[in-house]
């Protein structure tokens, strides 16, 4: 048996549940992870070792030459990055990546991204594949609202629902003659879809949108042909699927012209289960409880059992739907968000699994062989329904600093696939470009796993965070909000695409974009983020089910294919992004006061409920009370703003201190109502949230790529012990 020194929480779940139904056994299970901890943490320590060794570099440049953004900065900054090995010369790689499943290869549409430790969620995200449009509009603020709603269901409103799904219907899938809001009833007659209308009968101006239907009641096929009640209308565009759900009697069906109660958007087409940015789990209890659902998603079996309405609610995996194609075969779609899985990043370090002498394995080799032993329940057609039909899995790698840390990532899955007895790239990696050196070195960095990646996507938050962390001696940065327009993050944008259509990502693999932050803000959301599949982007993330029906009408709009043909020449230069984004001119001191404030509230009110509560992602009020999605990577960019701040002196420790001892009150008030929830107010020094607030300011400047997981670990772990 190891030596290795596991969690019992950890060790029975590996025992009880992983490898239950495979034929691996837990000694073979902690002896190989034992064994690739042992190959790969050293050169993981060596990697880390050169990231502090080029930031020092950087820094005392920087306190000799300053910072800026004119073209002689950048010249004389690009001539010395490229001399210590930070700015390589442009690789061209070309990647040939097999066996992709089409979600990701052909079908633009929305991302979800769930934390593993909420199977409630993590179902939800799973089976948000398919999401109801009329709800969507129902219940957010993308429709504007006259008056006050009625109980139940408002007939007042849902007018205005079928009104506006008619105008977009009549959009996206136009009739030959008249509008979706003149029909009376839909039917199938000899393959093509009839709408029956006052005026008589038409169909769709562009026949090939119509991708089937479903008859009768028994869930597939037709009753007697062509003539049997139709009870689902199946539309296709751009690779996506709309259903028109048709049923009398349902309440709003019995409202609709043609008996219309739903029209279903396929929606979350692909979605992250989160190991990382998204959860706090800080010991072998929490990472069992994460690994727990994911192995429950890939053997089928996750339920989740909770209170709603007054009611007992069952949660679980929804099934295949099925419809008949318009030349009367049999059509199947999946009923579930194709499902990939983020691991941490290189840096981390987890005390669930510590070496004979005591030291913390590297978790990110446990996530890996962890997420590979549960998709075998996937790939070998052991669980209810099935992920990857491509018999691929499909692992998200954050926080990789250059080609030579992607390269490690690469063989550390190659070391799993072969000790698990898989074929040679079954395990694909999507590299997340969130960190400068990745951004400056992309083209390296795909050449590194040109026959694995399957997406590159820009997550913009810890970008910004990294970006604000390598700059910290060159000068105080600008203001958080006004960091998405500074020329640096525009470039970074333009240039992710650039380099991906370069490197043949078209028809094997996603082009990403970031997370939407408002949840509560829908027809804002719809009104602005239709820019990503414009820009090029296959997939954009999304905060919830809902938002990822509305962002698939992005999808159905825009032919994301043909914008990447349309964008294939474009070369954006990344020198710009060696432009800094550094103050210019001075700011009041109410200007300077307000984005403390701004900071120190998003701040806290973060790590309140991580330190406190264990939650790693939530909508926490900002200061004017507008839910924000909150994670890491915002942590990140606010508590290096400050310490970005302190060092030029903008601020000083007194204020910083008053300033949060001030919204320390705030943030109890906004979750006075949140259960379990301890004020900090009522004593900041012996409160680990607060603790763990101002550690993670004061600590800022010296924290290694200012990452935030060491203060929230240290004062969670705290927090749980007392």
């Amino acid at each position: 048996m190891t030596d290795l020194q596991v969690d019992p929480a950890l060790r029975a779940f590996v025992a009880d549940e992983l490898l239950a139904g495979v034929d691996f056994d837990p000694e073979w299970f902690w002896s190989t992870c034992a064994a690739l901890h042992e190959r790969f943490a050293g050169r993981t320590e060596e990697l880390l070792a050169r990231r502090d060794e080029l930031q020092e570099r950087i820094d005392a440049w920087h306190r000799e030459h300053g910072g800026g953004d004119d073209e002689s900065f950048v010249d004389a900054y690009e001539a010395f990055l490229t001399d210590i090995g930070y700015l390589l010369p442009p690789a061209s790689p070309q990647v040939h990546v097999s066996h992709v499943d089409a979600e990701i290869a052909e079908i633009p549409g929305p991302q979800l991204v769930v934390p593993s430790t909420v199977p409630r969620y993590a179902l939800n995200a799973a089976n948000a594949r398919w999401g109801s449009l009329f709800d969507a509009f129902y219940g957010t603020d993308v429709l504007p609202l006259d008056h006050e709603l009625e109980q139940g269901y408002d007939e007042r409103r849902g007018a205005q629902v079928i009104a506006e799904a008619d105008r977009l219907l009549d959009e996206l899938f136009p009739l030959a003659t008249g509008s979706h809001a003149d029909a009376t009833a839909y039917r199938v007659q000899d393959g093509a879809l009839v709408v029956e209308t006052q005026e008589g009968d038409t169909g769709l101006a562009d026949p090939g949108q119509f991708a089937g239907h479903r008859s009768g009641s028994d869930g597939g096929g037709d009753d007697d042909g062509h003539t049997a009640a139709v009870r689902a209308v199946l539309l296709r565009r751009n690779g996506l699927h709309v259903e028109l759900t048709i049923d009398p009697e349902h309440r709003v069906g019995r409202q609709h012209h043609a008996h219309v109660a739903d029209v279903a958007l396929e929606s979350a087409v692909t979605t992250i289960v989160d190991f990382e940015d998204s959860v706090a789990t800080v010991d072998g209890p929490d990472k069992a409880e994460a690994y727990r659902t994911w192995l429950g998603l890939m053997t089928g079996t996750l339920t989740s059992t909770f209170e709603k309405g007054g009611e007992t609610v069952e949660r679980k995996v929804n099934g295949d739907r099925r419809y008949t194609a318009p030349d009367g075969s049999e059509l199947t779609l999946p009923g579930r968000s194709l499902l990939l899985v983020r691991n941490v990043g290189h840096h981390m370090r987890t005390d669930a699994v510590r070496t004979a002498d005591g030291a913390p394995i590297a978790e990110g080799v446990l996530d890996a062989l962890v997420s590979a032993t549960a998709a075998l329940y996937d790939l070998r057609g052991l669980g209810r329904y099935s992920n990857s039909r491509a018999g691929s899995v499909y692992i998200v790698k954050p926080k990789q600093h250059g080609p030579d840390e992607v390269a490690l990532t690469v063989e550390l899955f190659a070391a799993v696939e072969e000790a698990l007895g898989l074929e040679p790239t079954t395990l694909k990696i999507g590299i997340m470009d969130e960190e400068k050196r990745t951004s400056l070195n992309l083209e390296a960095c795909i050449a590194q796993a040109q026959d694995r990646v399957i997406f590159v996507n820009t997550g913009f938050l810890d970008r910004t965070g990294d970006e604000i962390h390598t700059d910290l001696e060159a000068g105080p940065v600008v203001r958080k909000n006004d960091m998405k327009t500074t020329p640096w993050l525009l470039a970074y944008e333009d240039r992710n695409v650039d380099v991906a259509l370069r490197a043949g990502f078209v028809g094997q693999a996603q082009v990403g974009k970031g997370m939407w932050a408002k949840p509560a803000a829908m027809r804002e959301m719809l009104e602005t983020k239709g820019a990503q599949p414009e820009g090029g982007a296959n997939t954009a993330w999304v905060p919830s089910p809902t938002a990822a029906t509305l962002h698939a009408l992005h999808y159905l709009r825009t032919d994301v294919l043909a914008r990447q043909r349309e964008l294939a020449g474009r070369e954006t230069d990344r020198r710009e992004l060696l432009r800094m984004p550094l103050l210019t001119g001075e700011l009041t001191d109410d200007e300077k006061r307000h984005e403390l404030e701004t900071n120190a509230q998003s701040i806290l009110g973060y790590v309140v409920r991580w330190v406190g509560l264990g939650i790693g992602c939530s909508t926490v009020p900002d200061l004017a009370g507008v839910g924000l999605m909150e994670d890491r990577a915002t942590l990140r960019i606010s508590s290096q703003l400050i310490a970005n701040w302190l060092h030029h002196g903008l601020t000083d420790e007194a204020q910083v201190r008053e300033t949060f001892a001030r919204m320390a009150a705030l943030v109890d008030e906004q979750n006075a109502n949140e259960p379990g929830y301890e004020p900090m107010a009522k004593d900041l020094d012996n409160s680990p949230s607060f603790q763990a607030a101002l550690d993670l300011v004061f600590t800022g400047r010296s924290e290694p790529n200012g990452y935030t997981e060491r203060a929230l670990t240290t004062w969670r772990q705290k927090a749980k012990a007392s």
